[in-house]
């Protein structure tokens, strides 16, 4: 869900793949208050998206796993769905 009532002063972490210099654009990541979660784009930084701990962790360890492997497999048409 988009957050129109996001806290200022959030710390954002970015997550710069390892090598990769520039400015992105890149996904930031802040934790917290009340066990919110929030993501945003550096290229669109008034966007932001909202998710619970709960969920946040169980996306992350599904990542882990390979759950989603299949969305970074590229062919000729992009990514597989």
């Amino acid at each position: 869900m988009a957050d129109r009532h996001v806290p200022e002063d959030l710390t954002w972490v970015r997550a710069v793949p390892e090598g990769e210099d520039g400015p992105g654009p890149w996904i930031e990541i802040s934790f917290g208050p009340g066990e919110l979660v929030r993501l945003r784009e550096t290229s669109d930084p008034a966007t932001v998206v909202t998710t619970t701990r709960t969920k946040w962790d169980a996306f992350t360890k599904g990542v882990m796993a390979g759950e989603f492997d299949h969305f970074a497999e590229l062919g000729d048409e992009g990514p597989r769905e």
